[in-house]
């Protein structure tokens, strides 16, 4: 009898040969799989855009499939039917966070996913969101001209207090440190836990496990304080809020839990905060280091007017999203994903036994060479529209790929171009630091302060 894959068209992935042995002596092999960004150029390097790890005997580790190359994600990601899961780090969040988009397996996912998406689309994000140049404007003012800031902290600032009114309606200024540090505390546990290769029972009690779940509970009550102010008034000002308590599933018509729109605005503060703050940043770190390039965004937004800039506004600021693409191809939200191979599925011309863990890489797809020359140079001008025509959508991911991709995609892009395009038109970036140094928890966030002095703009 014969298998039919129906990502790939292969008649019988039985046939397949298995992806090839990783090459790397064990010790390196698990420096590399715990370092999700820069490891992932060592496997490559050594394995080749398609390899196999084994850490240790496959009862007591499965194995695991690196894969690079952009056919090989598209084939892990790009599948239309249940035979590959998440897993690892989401199962932690699971169990930590409770139920949401983000961790849900594929069964109970699909009518969520058809309740949220109506309210994720490129049109209905522009009613809740846009507060980012507001935000921006706000922190920008408070710097003085010749003085040096951490761009990481100032931008976090600028993130908490835009995702406050749009996800919540709220002005978290006064709560920015008691929300920002348990959102720390939850994604690095949840990281850790993930990629420890023997971890510790669940239901063993530990002092990290404690703080993580303090964290969460902090968190899930303001969530939980908002839902049901939004339920007693039903004009208070939180459009994600109302949004998500009318969102319903278009074929059945059942509506979210308040449970499960809590566990969603959780995450979604959780992801937005690390992944907006961390693009942003390294954008201006990079124009702190190419002022050609910095000048021309903030010409571009000064040509717009002297007013707050507005979601109608991003149409006309191409170059700032330039900018941003290439930011978010060096520095992508996610390094990485993770899938499990419910059945043996064929990738790349490999078979990928059942119960395999597979590591999609995309820090290293973004920085392969045969698809973008000079990989390591900063160049907006990859995005430009003659550049971009009939580039692979597989070629670039950075809010991951296939039905299961960021569902706030519009939303990140559309906040962080406005900031972006604010501060640009606002003051001169000089970066301080020749590197961005990244941790990799759960999202990508900067390793330490990214200093830069800040000079006024003459337009």
């Amino acid at each position: 009898m014969t298998v039919q894959d129906a990502a790939t068209g292969t008649a019988d992935v039985r046939s397949l040969p298995l992806a090839p042995r990783n090459p790397l002596a064990l010790r390196d092999l698990v420096k590399a799989v715990r370092t999700l960004d820069t490891g992932q150029i060592q496997l490559r390097d050594a394995g080749g855009p398609v390899s196999r790890i084994q850490l240790g005997p496959t009862w007591l580790l499965p194995p695991a499939v690196a894969v690079f190359s952009a056919n090989a994600v598209r084939d892990v990601l790009g599948r239309n039917d249940a035979s590959a899961e998440r897993c690892l780090v989401h199962e932690e969040v699971r169990n930590l966070g409770g139920d949401s988009l983000f961790v849900l397996p594929n069964k109970p996912w699909v009518p969520r996913k058809r309740a949220l998406q109506p309210v994720f689309t490129r049109q209905n994000v522009r009613g809740f969101g846009g507060h980012m140049s507001r935000a921006a404007q706000i922190v920008v003012d408070e710097w003085g001209a010749g003085a040096e800031v951490d761009l990481d902290v100032e931008c976090r600032r600028v993130t908490m207090r835009s995702l406050g009114r749009s996800v919540l309606g709220l002005d978290l200024d006064d709560r920015a440190d008691a929300i920002s540090e348990p959102m720390h505390i939850a994604s690095g546990y949840t990281a850790d836990r993930a990629l420890r290769p023997v971890r510790a029972p669940r239901w063993l009690p530990t002092p990290a496990r404690a703080r993580a779940r303090t964290a969460v509970a902090t968190m899930r009550q303001v969530t939980s304080e908002i839902l049901q102010a939004c339920r007693a008034d039903p004009t208070r000002d939180a459009p994600l809020v109302q949004a998500l308590l009318a969102a319903r599933d278009p074929e059945t018509g059942s509506a979210i839990s308040d449970e499960d729109i809590c566990n969603d605005l959780l995450i979604f503060m959780l992801a937005g905060h690390d992944t907006t703050a961390t693009a942003l940043s390294y954008a201006l770190w990079a124009l702190g280091h190419h002022h050609d390039m910095q000048d021309r965004v903030a010409a571009e937004a000064a040509a717009i007017g002297d007013r707050a800039l507005t979601p109608d506004d991003v149409g006309s600021l191409g170059y700032a999203v330039q900018v941003l693409r290439e930011a978010l191809r060096l520095c992508p939200p996610a390094a990485g994903v993770a899938r499990k191979a419910e059945r043996d599925i064929a990738v790349d011309g490999y078979r990928v036994e059942a119960g395999s863990l597979i590591l999609v890489g995309i820090y290293a797809l973004h920085r392969d060479p045969e698809l973008w020359p000079r990989p390591e140079v900063f160049d907006p001008d990859r995005f430009g529209p003659e550049a971009s025509k009939g580039r692979d959508r597989w070629n670039f991911l950075p809010f991951a790929g296939g039905a299961r991709s960021c569902i706030g995609e519009h939303f990140a892009m559309l906040e962080i171009t406005l900031a972006l395009a604010t501060i640009a038109r606002s003051v001169r970036i000089r970066s301080l630091d020749a590197d961005f140094a990244v941790d990799v928890p759960f999202t990508t966030v900067a390793k330490g302060p990214i200093r830069a002095r800040i000079d006024a703009r003459q337009l």
